[in-house]
């Protein structure tokens, strides 16, 4: 069993993967901007490898690009299948060579995952692993039904919140956690029990709302895409879900909890490393790294967008006053508690809106 850690390890090990089989290549995809994967694949077809990918119905923002790779991977003589749309998201990513070797995978095919984000892969020749991996490809590309077999296989929406609060409940001394955003009630209680119990608790990411006492820390040197637990230095949790209801209840994802001692060592050097630069608070010159410039530009950005936006709003505001003066008399706009509503009323869509939003953004990555 081998441990892949992103940005370090880069594009190699999926692209050695690929050159290195001899009969098979199924590939599951939700995102997919990397034209070296793409041509590796084809130069396997030419080897006479059958390559047979599982492309997912819907991302948001990128359908169009998922059509468009359906049809060059057609083009050049690939079997392709396309997810079913009884779940809200495909999310999960792993890879079978050859039908002995799994590489599930946190990170999507793409630039940003791969060069610009923390992320982790997992290259197993486990059988029980691999038999399973084989077993829900099948079933998802031909839409049936798939029954997991195998507890450390974790599949969502069937076993994962299951084996996952059941990983969680084990902690004896120490939770090492990257997640995006935990947010789920049942999880984040778990996680304050075990807080309670005197397990320390460390959290790169997000917390939701009410965290129970819990605090994170947020991944300042580099964007943050992997979903992993580390328990008590001798177990660990790698996939596709974040510890939220829709990742747990609603989405195909997976991972896999392993037990390898050289790739617990790596989790958490890696881990301790992340941590220090993180822990406690910002630095005060942290305006001069490149991700704080960053964030700064971008929130230039927003800032002009929603100057541009806000006129719209404005004039939807000043319809429902008409109506309301029309209704009942100009009289009722100098009455201060109606005045107060008001406020009320807009302050509230706008943190409705913005809310949904993000929610949105959270939901796709």
């Amino acid at each position: 069993m081998k441990l892949i850690v992103q940005p370090n390890d880069g594009i190699a090990p999926v692209l050695s993967a690929i050159k290195a089989a001899k009969k098979s290549v199924e590939i599951v995809i939700f995102r997919f901007d990397r034209r070296e994967i793409e041509a590796v694949l084809k130069l396997a077809v030419e080897r006479r490898v059958h390559v047979h990918a599982l492309i997912a119905y819907a991302n948001r923002g990128g359908e169009q690009n998922l059509r468009r790779l359906e049809m060059r991977f057609l083009d050049a003589g690939m079997t392709v299948a396309r997810t079913a749309g009884d779940l809200i998201r495909y999310h999960d990513k792993f890879l079978l060579i050859d039908r002995t070797v799994l590489y599930v995978l946190s990170f999507n095919y793409t630039a940003l995952d791969i060069d610009h984000s923390r992320g982790f892969g997992i290259i197993t020749k486990n059988r029980k692993f691999v038999q399973e991996a084989i077993k829900l490809f099948e079933a998802d590309t031909r839409r049936r039904p798939y029954t997991p077999g195998f507890n450390q296989f974790i599949v969502s929406p069937l076993n994962a919140r299951k084996e996952l609060g059941a990983f969680l409940r084990k902690a004896r001394k120490q939770l090492l956690i990257y997640d995006p955003k935990i947010s789920d009630p049942e999880m984040l209680k778990i996680l304050h029990e075990r807080a309670k119990a005197g397990v320390e608790i460390k959290i790169i990411g997000r917390l939701g709302k009410n965290p129970n006492g819990l605090h994170s820390e947020k991944l300042t040197k580099m964007r943050l895409h992997t979903r992993t637990i580390i328990r008590d230095g001798a177990q660990a949790f790698i996939g596709s879900q974040s510890l939220r209801k829709a990742e747990l209840d609603s989405r195909r994802e997976v991972g896999v909890i392993v037990r390898e001692e050289k790739v617990i060592r790596g989790l958490i050097e890696t881990f301790k490393s992340d941590w220090a630069t993180t822990e406690g608070s910002v630095s005060k010159d942290a305006a001069a790294t490149p991700m704080a410039a960053a964030n700064e530009a971008a929130l230039k950005k927003t800032v002009k967008v929603i100057a541009k936006e806000l006129p719209p709003i404005a004039t939807t505001v000043k319809r429902a006053l008409k109506k309301i003066v029309a209704k009942a008399g100009p009289e009722v706009l100098a009455d201060g508690k109606v005045k107060d509503v008001m406020k009320k009323v807009v302050k509230k869509a706008v943190k409705q809106a913005v809310n949904e939003i993000v929610e949105q953004a959270d939901s796709t990555s």
